[in-house]
């Protein structure tokens, strides 16, 4: 393949107001500590994208507008190519961003002391939101294997529903494990959904971001009955760093629990976001198939390099096999520290700043996130810092 796109460099983002930078001081308390704990990248957005932003405000009025029914079109072509199922556009929703969406699934399908299924270690809004809108909070810990890797716990999901359990949160592809899940995985969840009138919302905001030979497969995708209890949440944010962009989409099939999800979300006043944002969205699924083959291309280089790099210091820290997502979850309880001190690590001694295991759920306990979708030079500099903390850690304990 002839490549059409650069990511050795990308623009420095200092002093442009991104949040992984203004809130360095206050999260790790230095401003010097290179940020790799938000789920954006530190790559450019694609030039076709800010291309069509361009031409749009060559337009003086900037009012209200609708979603256009040719970005859901075009969202929903990309889908059926890519991911091999199928929306119409009738069963698509605007959204601002996928916890705004979870949110509203959790009052639309549950009530106040309803369970709600939650597999930790997770990306933190998921329990969250469950806590904050007064649901019981029911933990399915994902297992965790002798090779490093993660699956489900079926057994003991079985173990804790009952009559009160209404909802599963599914994360798939997984943030921070990186684990893409298999058809028999998935099959298995559907099955005891199925037999305990249990509602799916699952957020697929990764679903892109998958790295050969693994496939990402929609949970609606299974079979037509998990199409009619799934709730889907999908976009571009992550896929095509389009996070500022604030636009994501909602898939309800089902006549009823779409009625059901439109009845709060009409109270939310979503309403249809920025025309920019609708521009932006079209134009990233109608032209971003090479930019993003070639963006996973460069993505696992880097996760190849920190690989390299853990393999030196297996007795320190071991990575763990990444089939998607550009989030690499490291174990790092071979340094025998706590939360606190791991962290502080990180900050003082490799001057980088990580997202900290614990904030995942307990089960996160000696691991830390740490975002690779960097450029190439960055990513040189993340390794650098990174190589001298360990090999100064194990001079200690020499």
């Amino acid at each position: 393949m002839i490549k059409k796109y650069n990511f050795s460099t990308s623009a420095s983002r200092e002093g442009t107001n991104a949040e992984k930078y203004t809130m360095r001081k206050k999260l790790f308390g230095s401003d010097v500590v290179i940020p790799l704990w938000v789920a954006d990248m530190d790559i450019d957005t694609p030039d076709f994208v800010l291309e069509a932003v361009k031409k749009r405000l060559e337009h003086p009025v900037m009012g209200y507008e609708e979603m256009p029914r040719s970005a859901f079109e075009a969202q929903c072509d990309w889908m059926k190519r890519e991911h091999t199922v199928e929306f119409e556009v009738s069963e698509l929703f605007y959204s601002h961003s996928v916890v705004a969406s979870m949110n509203t699934v959790i009052e639309a399908f549950t009530g106040k002391g309803d369970k709600i299924i939650v597999q930790t270690p997770v990306y933190p809004p998921f329990f969250h939101s469950v806590i904050e809108n007064e649901r019981e909070l029911l933990k399915n810990p994902l297992k965790l294997k002798d090779d490093g890797t993660y699956s489900f716990d079926i057994e003991d999901l079985k173990s804790k529903i009952d009559e009160k359990t209404k909802l599963l949160l599914l994360c798939s592809p997984h943030n921070p494990v990186g684990r893409v899940w298999r058809r028999e995985e998935l099959e298995e969840i559907l099955e005891i959904c199925l037999k305990h009138n249990i509602i799916v919302f699952s957020d697929e905001i990764h679903s892109d971001l998958v790295y050969a030979p693994n496939i990402h497969i929609p949970f609606a995708s299974l079979n037509d009955k998990a199409r009619d209890i799934t709730i889907t949440a999908i976009g571009v944010g992550k896929t095509f760093n389009m996070a500022g962009f604030a636009i994501s989409t909602v898939a309800i099939t089902n006549d009823e629990l779409r009625a059901k999800f439109k009845k709060v979300y009409d109270k939310r006043h979503f309403a249809f976001g920025s025309s920019l944002s609708h521009i932006a969205f079209e134009a990233a699924y109608k032209d971003g198939k090479e930019w993003l083959e070639e963006l996973k291309i460069h993505l696992y280089k880097n996760f190849l390099l920190l690989k390299e790099l853990c393999d030196q210091y297996p007795h320190f820290i071991k990575i763990t096999p990444i089939e998607g997502t550009y989030l690499a979850w490291l174990d790092c309880r071979g340094m025998l520290l706590k939360d606190k001190e791991l962290r502080e690590f990180f900050v003082k001694d490799a001057k980088l700043g990580l997202s900290a295991g614990i904030s995942f759920g307990r089960e996160g306990s000696g691991f830390m996130r740490l975002n690779f979708a960097l450029s190439s030079a960055k990513m040189a500099q993340i390794i650098e810092n990174l190589q001298k903390a360990l090999q100064s850690i194990g001079r200690k304990s020499d």
